[in-house]
């Protein structure tokens, strides 16, 4: 079992090392101009650094010179150390406290000038290990030292991020938290498993710790690059609402052209491929000028055609969760068709009565997800055989 855990710890370290690199350059961009999460980024980064030192295939090149294998070695150290100081510093800028960062950092100095002259002053040694037999070298005040700020850094990592991820309202937010939170627990235990090495001997844990410390390490990658994720399903789900859209806006921008912001593309692959307007703002323009477009259309509905749309749904036999979209996209094709056939409209009260009682809808006064929502359910029903067979 314990060679197994061993096997599997290894196969995992490039492709831990190298997803921690993959995440750290997506996220530096975003990372350097946020002051909340530039200290994430940086213990991120580092981790990568420091893990990238302990990979089977820097270490085995190291161990062929004594001299480069105690330079890795206490590269390694040092770098893990500064890692968790970027830690603490993620911890002082989330809660916002400017005498904790100043302390984060002010500690993390004078931790890694301790271990510079724990090294310095230790007898001379090549790499740093602790032998299942035998003083750790260099020192064990060197590893007490080491460790002591790695357990420090994760434990008050681990309650900040459970503390957190509880409060935010953020679910992007609340999953990068848990996920970094339980990468930083896994580190913590593999720090826990070295003290136990120091102090006592213990080594039944050993095998499993490089599968414990990659995991940590994908896990971190995995919390930096939540936003990125929560990007990329945001825009996908613009791209699916625009997409479903086009149509019915389609048919009402050729009927009421002035409500556009833009020119139309000729096609709805070439609207989402080059949006005329910025992406961001796509389903926003869709949704506002679908609106105003059914606004005008108001104007053209017959009397009673309301009524006999509602009726027609019904008999159609509809659910009745979609009965209001159905209805008025009923309305619409009605509205649609007199506004082209230069019929005139009917300004005035009886106007502003008709079109509201046609869009009787969830999404009155609510937000543009709840509307642009039920926008596509009437999209949907507006090119469906029971609005085609509509005729008042």
């Amino acid at each position: 079992m314990a060679t197994e855990l061993l096997a599997l710890g290894d196969a995992l370290a490039v492709p831990s090392v190298v997803c921690l690199w993959a995440a750290v350059l997506l996220r530096a961009p975003a990372a350097l101009r946020s002051p909340q999460q530039r200290g994430l980024w940086l213990a991120v980064a580092t981790a990568a650094a420091a893990m990238t030192l302990n990979l089977p295939a820097v270490v085995a090149h190291a161990m062929r010179d004594p001299a480069h294998s105690h330079a890795v070695g206490l590269t390694r150290n040092l770098i893990g150390v500064l890692s968790a100081g970027a830690v603490l510093y993620f911890v002082a800028a989330a809660t916002r406290g400017r005498a904790l960062q100043i302390a984060a950092w002010t500690g993390t100095a004078v931790w890694l000038a301790a271990l510079a002259v724990l090294d310095a002053t230790a007898p001379a040694h090549g790499t740093h290990t602790i032998p299942a037999q035998g003083d750790p070298v260099p020192s064990t005040a060197y590893w007490m030292l080491l460790i002591a700020a790695h357990l420090i850094a994760n434990a008050v990592c681990v309650a900040l991020c459970w503390r957190y991820s509880g409060r935010t309202e953020s679910r992007a937010l609340a999953f990068g938290l848990r996920l970094f939170g339980l990468g930083t627990a896994l580190a913590g235990v593999f720090w826990v498993a070295f003290l136990l090495k120091a102090l006592f001997g213990s080594t039944w844990a050993m095998p499993a710790m490089p599968l414990t410390m990659n995991l940590h390490g994908l896990l971190r990658a995995a919390a930096i690059l939540v936003p990125t994720v929560f990007a990329l399903r945001g825009a996908a789900a613009d791209t699916a609402t625009a997409w479903r859209l086009w149509p019915l806006w389609r048919d009402l921008v050729q009927a009421v052209p002035h409500v556009a912001l833009t020119r139309p593309r000729a096609g709805r692959l070439l609207e989402l491929l080059w949006p005329p307007v910025p992406r961001n703002l796509l389903v926003y323009r869709k949704v506002i000028e679908t609106r105003d477009a059914i606004l005008i259309l108001g104007d053209y509905v017959a009397p009673g055609v309301p009524e006999l749309a509602a009726a027609h749904v019904t008999v159609r036999g509809i659910p009745e969760p979609r009965r209001p979209a159905a209805a008025l996209a009923c309305v619409l094709k009605e509205a649609r068709e007199a506004k082209l056939a230069g019929r005139s409209g009917m300004p005035g009260p009886a106007a502003q009565w008709v079109l509201p009682a046609a869009m009787q809808t969830p999404a009155e006064g609510t937000g543009l997800e709840d509307e642009a929502r039920f926008l596509v359910d009437v999209a949907r029903a507006y090119g469906s055989p029971e609005t085609a067979a509509f005729a008042p």
